[in-house]
């Protein structure tokens, strides 16, 4: 349009200047110069929209930032719905985890509050992780339907949904409501996309966080559990019998002693060892308490299938679980018997410990169970022993082989105990290690 009415304002100043009318060609003039001031100032907002607009994230980003400290919870998505319903044309703007309603800040009517239930709307955008529009009468329960952009609907309310993805995985939406489909525009659809991602990268960042943060704790944790005093002066008080009776074997002794501790220190700063390794340390384990009960009370049998040995696994995953065996499974006489088996299980690799022991019942063996896959209960709620040896060992192999890994306790009075660990997904892992090596 700028350009026409400058066509015209030129033929004007030509024709005027022509026939020798000065005021009309002043006027014209004075056109001329409003009109290029206009298209310099056309030119010149892009420029400062987008500044305005960078200026305006890196503010958001900032204050986003500081209450996603603790993930994504209640009290922390109200104060970010509060803070970026401003930043949009939105009439109202919620977030869900991937069940529920966190919070909503807004003043358009919706039946979806805090607490409740997601609607069938936000569930579709959870599982298909892709931005979608929905129009609905009065609560987007009742009427989900996808609309063109500048179509009409009288007496609907109107919105976007956008998944929050944390490694790929939905954990959540970000949700804009309107009052008028008219409001949702290519800018609107941006600003949505862009505040999804921005709470995407910001949860992602916060899981990483979170997951140093829990290694961290489990090996300091294991090392606790490795490291324990009755284990230490009991195997000292060996060791002092022995230099009286049997010199020699004190001093062989001694040297695993030494030796089991050194690689206890050192796999605590290790993030994985081969599996192999572990079983060395677990041999040297009981090494130390057959020396202590009788060579004749523990008896240990071991099965690794071929090439499972050289697995990456997280330390002191299978020694806790033969120690649990050996201090509480022994009967008063006779001997235990352990066997440590290594196999695959189609793209899954098991390592199970059986003892022929004293065994439990099937309510303690829950118990356990449940314990150990209850990480996330406040430490005082926890218990100790055996219970914390097999959280801390399921809160490692689900940190490092994801879905599907876990622990399976099968126990029965007088007969013993079976736990076995599904490490999910490690034929594939064993596969890197080996092309790695190559």
């Amino acid at each position: 349009m700028l350009v026409l009415v400058a066509v015209a304002l030129m033929i004007a100043l030509v024709w005027s200047v022509s026939d020798g009318l000065a005021l009309v060609a002043m006027l014209v003039g004075c056109g001329m110069a409003a009109v290029i001031v206009a298209g310099g100032a056309v030119n010149l907002a892009p420029e400062d929209t987008r500044a305005e607009a960078t200026e305006r994230t890196l503010r958001v980003a900032t204050n986003t930032l500081q209450h996603l400290h603790g993930g994504l919870t209640a009290e922390n998505a109200r104060a970010i719905c509060a803070l970026l319903l401003p930043e949009t044309n939105a009439e109202g703007i919620a977030i869900t985890d991937e069940d529920t309603v966190l919070a909503y800040e807004g003043t358009i009517h919706t039946s979806v509050l805090p607490g409740s239930r997601n609607a069938r709307p936000t569930q579709e955008v959870l599982e298909s992780k892709r931005m979608e529009t929905f129009v609905s009468v009065d609560d987007e329960s009742q009427d989900f339907r996808p609309f063109s952009i500048g179509s009409r609907r009288a007496g609907h309310a109107f919105g976007i949904i956008v998944p929050l993805l944390v490694q790929d995985r939905a954990v959540g939406t970000i949700k804009l409501y309107y009052r008028r489909d008219l409001d949702i525009d290519r800018t609107q659809l941006s600003i949505a996309e862009g505040l999804g991602s921005l709470i995407s990268t910001q949860l992602s960042s916060y899981e990483l966080d979170r997951q140093a943060e829990l290694t961290a704790r489990a090996e300091v944790k294991a090392l606790q559990a490795q490291i324990n005093p009755h284990f230490l002066f009991n195997t000292l008080n060996t060791i002092a019998a022995f230099t009286r009776t049997n010199p020699t074997k004190a001093r062989d002794l001694l040297r695993e002693f030494s030796l089991f501790y050194r690689r206890t220190l050192e796999s605590s700063e290790k993030t994985l060892i081969p599996l192999s390794q572990e079983l060395d340390q677990t041999r040297r384990y009981l090494k130390i308490e057959k020396a202590r009960f009788g060579e004749d009370r523990i008896v240990e049998s071991e099965h690794v299938e071929e090439g499972c040995g050289e697995l990456p696994v997280p330390s002191f995953l299978i020694q806790p679980i033969v120690e649990n065996a050996v201090r509480h499974a022994m009967r008063d006489e006779g001997p235990l018997h352990v066997d440590v088996q290594v196999a695959t299980d189609g793209d899954d690799i098991l390592i199970a410990v059986a003892d022929d022991g004293l065994g439990m019942d099937k309510e303690v063996a829950d118990r356990l169970l449940a314990d150990a896959t209850e990480a996330g209960r406040p430490k005082a709620a926890r218990g100790s022993g055996t219970g914390m040896a097999l959280r801390n060992v399921a809160e490692r192999i689900e940190r490092f082989f994801g879905v599907g890994s876990g622990v399976e306790i099968v126990s029965k009075p007088g007969e013993g105990t079976c736990v076995t660990l599904r490490l999910a997904d490690a034929c594939r892992r064993l596969a890197e290690a080996r092309a790695k090596d190559e």
